[in-house]
């Protein structure tokens, strides 16, 4: 038997060079993540990096008259919620059976517990909360971060203090009604519609943007409308804020973005694009109404959301101030 030779000969050379030409690269690039972040693979707070001292400062000049706006709603047991989310509070004295007191004081005190879900009523999503095919912001896979116990990565707590420039489109008034319709979709024509109409210039990076679309006025008296459908964002209008560079983006219902969703819109889409895409955090069931009623369009907004460790929301309640 002839031994196998130590070099190929050289028509088995060119078969060896024809067929890797061929196949391409030895070894193949790897696909670009499709949520990567645009600040580096340590990130955790997206756009909310645009959010710089130089902002905060800018934004504190809006504040010309010395009013403060809460923005959050009340929170409690016949709060609507998405399905199969629910709050309860329970109310107690411990060790005081009986009227028992502590110390020559006779110090009595009372104690709540709370058993429901962080995503009801005001709240922030993380970036934690969506993500496509298990697959969240800055490349982060669900079986890698996402446990019982709470989220080893993109948890609520990463949230940093949010002091900046807060814009406000009234869509009831660029609409023409109290109660803007279900199903209507704010995409690029209408936010820029409503920004003419109110006199705004300009949406930054590391602006907060909410939407006044009069759907609170429904709370208490048509839950079952206000928790299923409504007006909101359009997947053309949260591409149109992501390139603006928006570090949130909220309104005065419970799903900010259109329900029933766009022709051809995929399920939550526009959650899709602004958590995990683009790092943009969505604030939902903001209570927009007395800013609207003052025409407060432009405003220093500032929230600091309770640090719970691997949580994927948080019940808030941000203050503007004009």
């Amino acid at each position: 038997m002839t031994p196998y030779p130590q070099q190929p000969s050289r028509p088995f050379t060119v078969i060896l060079v024809a067929t890797a030409l061929l196949a391409g690269p030895a070894t193949a690039e790897t696909p670009p993540c499709l949520t990567a972040s645009k600040f580096g693979p340590q990130d955790q707070i997206g756009n909310l990096n645009h959010v710089t001292p130089a902002k905060t400062l800018a934004a504190t000049k809006l504040v010309t008259k010395g009013k403060a706006y809460r923005l959050g709603i009340e929170t409690n047991r016949n709060t609507p919620a998405y399905p199969p989310r629910t709050f309860a509070l329970t109310i107690v004295q411990p060790g005081q059976a009986g009227g028992v007191t502590m110390g020559p004081s006779k110090t009595s005190y009372n104690d709540d517990i709370v058993t429901g879900w962080l995503g009801i009523g005001s709240q922030i999503d993380g970036f934690g909360h969506v993500g496509i095919d298990n697959l969240y912001f800055n490349c982060n896979k669900a079986a890698d971060f996402a446990m019982a116990d709470g989220l080893k990565k993109l948890g609520i707590e990463n949230v940093p203090a949010v002091a900046t420039r807060g814009v406000l489109l009234d869509m009831a008034g660029y609409f023409g009604t109290d109660i803007v319709k279900e199903g209507t979709a704010f995409n690029r024509a209408e936010i820029e519609g409503a920004m003419k109409r109110q006199g705004i210039s300009s949406i930054e990076k590391g602006d907060v943007v909410l939407f006044h679309t009069g759907w609170l006025k429904l709370l208490g008296k048509d839950n079952s409308r206000f928790g299923s459908v409504g007006p909101g964002l359009g997947i053309e209008g949260a591409k149109y804020l992501a390139s603006r560079g928006v570090a949130m983006v909220g309104a005065d219902n419970p799903s900010v973005e259109v329900i029933p969703f766009e022709k051809g819109a995929g399920v939550f889409e526009v959650h899709q694009i602004l958590l995990a895409l683009n790092g943009i955090h969505i604030l939902e069931n903001m209570d927009t109404s007395e800013l609207a009623q003052d025409q407060a369009w432009e405003f220093l907004f500032t929230l600091g959301p309770a640090r719970i460790s691997g949580a994927v929301q948080a019940i808030v309640n941000p203050i503007a101030i004009r």
